[in-house]
């Protein structure tokens, strides 16, 4: 597998692109409920199997490359990303699964998306492991998915980096009282250091049509939310630093200005920002930017925070 640091590419493979479509890419036609019973009665589909399933489960969309990430954090012993694809083959062949690719003007993308199918939700409910999933899940657009996998990649930077993480959520409720709404981040993480407990949050952005109004709706949420914060709200103890995660640096730049043009201020907290490659980095002790005016130059400019809480060990290779 190619370590993050490796990955030299000028643009988030999950940043959206030029008449960008889902494709399908899993097998079609019928497949028995019964057959795939006999697979597992005969060990063809094992734990390892299972284990694959819950983590989809869990993250709804996700690569090749973050399952095989994940599957390492738990401790599964499982030889390459090869021996990954070996695995999701198999349940696709007995569509357990399913998978898309991405195409877009800049031609076919470069890796596969997996996600239940019907038969992978009877399979977990045998074990008595919830599954929300229904078959409209799989017709979420592009940009959907393309959160939910960047948001994947934000768990796993944390995940595999920094010393304090301590437990995650993906996409915990959160509730406006004033409007009386629920709406949801991509994604929390709970971070402890010397016993003080602090949560970030993260919202992932893309460029999909219509983002600077939909994102304008979510940050007044978001605005009544810390207004009106108490101990304990939403299963947080204290107000979430809310991150901001966009596709790039410019990106960054036109979500600061959605935000300052319509004067979102949040209660006692200051809203941080990132982009999907700087999860790549080796340490993400440098990966938050705060926006701050420069008197001398008249302006915003982006200030590279250095967050010690985000301090990690040196990563083994997998």
């Amino acid at each position: 597998m190619v370590e993050d640091k490796d990955i030299k590419t000028p643009k988030s493979p999950f940043a959206m692109r030029q008449n960008e479509v889902k494709v399908f890419d899993g097998k079609e036609g019928y497949a028995s409920v019964n057959q795939v019973v006999f697979k597992v009665d005969m060990g063809y589909i094992n734990e390892i199997h299972f284990t694959i399933l819950e983590i989809i489960n869990e993250l709804e969309f996700i690569t090749s490359r973050q399952l095989y990430q994940l599957l390492t954090l738990r401790g599964i012993e499982i030889k390459s990303q090869d021996k990954v694809n070996d695995k999701l083959e198999d349940l696709i062949k007995s569509k357990v699964i399913t998978r898309y690719y991405f195409s877009s003007d800049e031609g076919k993308g470069i890796f596969r998306v997996y996600c239940l199918e019907k038969i992978g939700k009877h399979l977990l409910s045998s074990r008595n492991i919830k599954c929300d999933w229904v078959p409209t899940d799989n017709t979420k657009p592009v940009y959907m998915l393309k959160r939910k996998l960047a948001a994947n990649q934000v768990l796993l930077a944390y995940l595999r980096k920094v010393k304090a993480y301590k437990d995650f959520r993906v996409e915990p409720v959160l509730v406006s009282k004033k409007q009386n709404s629920r709406f949801k981040p991509s994604l929390s993480i709970g971070l402890v250091k010397d016993g003080k407990v602090t949560d970030f949050m993260f919202d992932i952005v893309r460029r999909n049509a219509g983002w600077p109004e939909k994102l304008y709706e979510k940050l007044i949420l978001y605005k009544e939310f810390y207004e009106y914060f108490q101990s304990k709200d939403c299963g947080f103890d204290r107000p979430p630093q809310l991150i901001m995660v966009g596709e790039d640096d410019a990106h960054l730049i036109e979500i600061f200005k959605i935000i300052t043009k319509n004067k979102i201020v949040l209660k006692g907290i200051e809203m941080y920002y990132s982009t999907d490659l700087r999860q790549l980095d080796d340490s993400l002790e440098k990966s938050l930017i705060s926006f701050r005016y420069d008197e001398s130059k008249g302006k915003y400019i982006m200030d590279i925070l250095e967050v010690d809480l985000l301090a990690g060990e040196v990563l083994p290779s997998l």
